[in-house]
């Protein structure tokens, strides 16, 4: 744990000048972990192109923005203007209706239809010209940094994936590259963990998949703030609740490598480089383990990454 120097009340004359950015810290009182609370970059680096979303407009399905004034019906133009242009909804029996403004959290909530294996699913509007989150691309080579605030309002049987992929499935083995964070109840309709109570980051390298199981372990209703940081060598790291992760290098595609908390003052094991010129794709989903209803609060993400590569 690093000393803390209070400066209460200080004053300065001038601009405040850090070389590395600024960071919002807390400590557990409990453990003495720290944890960096901070949201994005306080303060941009210019060198850097940066997209935040906190969910001011209310995604739906593809359809609903995407719209022709002079065919559509004023229930589908006014649908449209409501609706979030630069993210949407899709998966499994998933509607617009199923996505609404959180009632007590903030942010979105999305639910699934009821079936099992139904998904709710989060992603950036893929139409060409549609949005920067899309038509921007999140290549390993470009230093991306991704992150995003999720909660589940229970635990009981669901999948939940989140980070950076080729496509929305959460099974590990679909996409050859990827780096994403995954929670899961059980194997139905998926692989095994060796442990399902916690927090895992999945990556994957040319089609060789590595599994960490981090020892963070999840609850209901509980804020997680999920973050990706993939370095100009195309090393990427992962933390959750602002502590950063080793990750591990033994491959896998079913159990997971129980990893730990980077130690102060001690490098991070990071990924090896991932597959280079792979644009991935930021995506946030549940799926239904079984016939029940099951949700996930979407409260913000946020992805940058250099100007040029």
């Amino acid at each position: 744990m690093t000393e803390e120097k209070i400066m209460a009340n200080t004053s300065f004359v001038g601009p405040v000048r850090s070389k590395n950015n600024y960071k919002l810290y807390s400590t557990t009182a409990s453990t003495g972990v720290e944890h960096d609370r901070t949201m994005g970059d306080p303060a941009k680096d210019a060198r850097r192109y940066y997209l935040e979303e906190w969910f001011t407009k209310k995604p739906g399905l593809n359809a609903v923005a995407i719209i022709d004034p002079d065919a559509d019906s004023a229930s589908a133009l006014a649908a449209y203007v409501i609706a979030n242009k630069d993210f949407e909804t899709l998966g499994t029996n998933m509607t617009t209706a199923l996505t609404t403004f959180s009632a007590t959290h903030g942010g979105i909530l999305m639910t699934t239809a009821g079936a099992d294996q139904d998904q709710a699913i989060l992603l950036p509007h893929l139409d060409t010209n549609q949005t920067a989150w899309s038509g921007t691309q999140w290549g390993t080579e470009n230093s991306v940094e991704w992150e995003c605030s999720i909660s589940l309002p229970a635990i009981d049987n669901q999948k939940v994936w989140a980070g950076l992929k080729l496509t929305n499935d959460q099974l590990v083995a679909t996409d050859a590259n990827q780096i994403f964070f995954k929670f899961q109840t059980d194997a139905t309709n998926s692989e095994a963990f060796s442990d399902y109570s916690y927090w895992h980051l999945v990556h994957s390298i040319g089609g060789t998949d590595y599994i960490s199981q981090i020892p963070v372990t999840v609850a209901a209703d509980t804020p997680y703030h999920l973050k990706i940081s993939i370095g100009s060598d195309r090393k990427a790291t992962c933390f959750i609740n602002g502590v950063q992760y080793n990750v591990t290098s033994t491959s896998g595609s079913t159990g997971g490598t129980a990893v730990t908390a980077v130690q102060p003052g001690v490098a991070a094991a990071k990924t090896a480089a991932l597959t280079n010129d792979t644009d991935l794709i930021p995506y946030i989903g549940i799926e239904a383990g079984a016939a029940a209803a099951e949700a996930i609060n979407v409260h913000y993400t946020a992805i940058s990454r250099h100007v040029f590569e």
